[in-house]
């Protein structure tokens, strides 16, 4: 049984990421660890490798983690599957390649969209759903500074540029994702969470121009989306903060809760779009006693 106390998968001991081509495409993932299996599903702007932050960010040891680069993100292209329908079949597919019969679903931001569906078309495959910040439902449109992001990433040297940015200025990073200061003063002061924190910001700027094509096509897909939360049969957890800007609490986070039958719902008090990471402590901790309560996935 995985210890609540144990160190979650170390990225840096993760083997290098693989394809599994499906009959839909080929889809990029990493796998680590041993143990009942949980798919890891990153937000925009992300690819496997902000899916295997956010494992260690709310997962422990003890179980086997499938990190996964959504269509239009990383190694996996955009053909492999645009609708959250289309994405839901391909994780299936995916897990049929690697030979897992069940799996949970772990979900953060623009993520939640095709694990909703994957529990909605899938349930027989998925032992338990956890929603970490996600989309419930249409968003409003990004700022106009997102639309120029494609052309600043296509200039020479502006992904070195952005990386050496978080470098020098790591908590002028932050601090555009955490405006609390003490939020921000007890994450800086947690230095596995920091490090995860950092993690995600370089990750950003590292392949920009392999995650705008994804990142674009959740954007379209959240802004004219409603799910039929009701028809969910499976083991929901749904964490978020109630100052998330970009997702905001009462329109999603309470939302999928008070929809999803049976849900869990954990308040992330003052937490915003990066909760997991200034609330780690509290999310982990409800997440490793959800997903030990759900038993082996078997």
């Amino acid at each position: 049984m995985p210890s609540p106390h144990a160190q979650p998968p170390v990225l840096a001991a993760a083997p290098a990421p693989a394809t599994v081509v499906t009959r839909r495409g080929p889809v990029e993932y990493v796998s680590t660890g041993e143990g009942p299996a949980v798919l890891a599903l990153h937000g925009a702007m992300g690819g496997w490798d902000q899916s295997l932050l956010l494992a260690r960010t709310l997962g422990e040891a003890g179980y086997r983690y499938v990190a996964v680069s959504r269509p239009g993100y990383l190694g996996t292209p955009i053909a492999s599957g645009r609708s959250p329908e289309a994405q839901a079949d391909l994780f299936a597919d995916l897990l049929d390649g690697l030979g897992i019969r069940r799996a949970a679903v772990m979900a953060v931001s623009g993520g939640g969209y095709s694990a909703i569906h994957f529990a909605l078309r899938h349930p027989d495959r998925c032992w338990g759903l956890v929603l970490a910040s996600t989309t419930g439902g249409p968003t409003p449109r990004p700022p106009l500074a997102f639309y120029l992001l494609p052309l600043l990433a296509r200039l020479p040297g502006f992904e070195r540029k952005a990386r050496e940015g978080v470098e020098r200025d790591l908590e002028g990073a932050v601090r555009r994702s955490v405006t609390d200061p003490a939020l921000f003063a007890r994450l800086k002061g947690d230095a596995e969470g920091w490090g995860l924190i950092r993690e995600l910001n370089l990750s950003t700027s590292d392949r920009m121009r392999q995650r705008l094509d994804g990142t674009f096509n959740d954007v379209a897909q959240t802004r004219a989306r409603e799910y039929p939360l009701e028809r969910i049969a499976v083991p929901t957890l749904v964490l978020h903060g109630t100052r998330d800007p970009l997702v905001p609490y009462e329109r999603h986070g309470k939302a999928l809760a008070t929809r999803i039958p049976g849900a869990e719902l954990l308040t992330l008090e003052g937490g915003e779009h990066a909760a997991i990471f200034t609330h780690r402590a509290e999310a982990r901790g409800v997440v490793t006693r959800f997903l030990r309560e759900r038993g082996s996935g078997a």
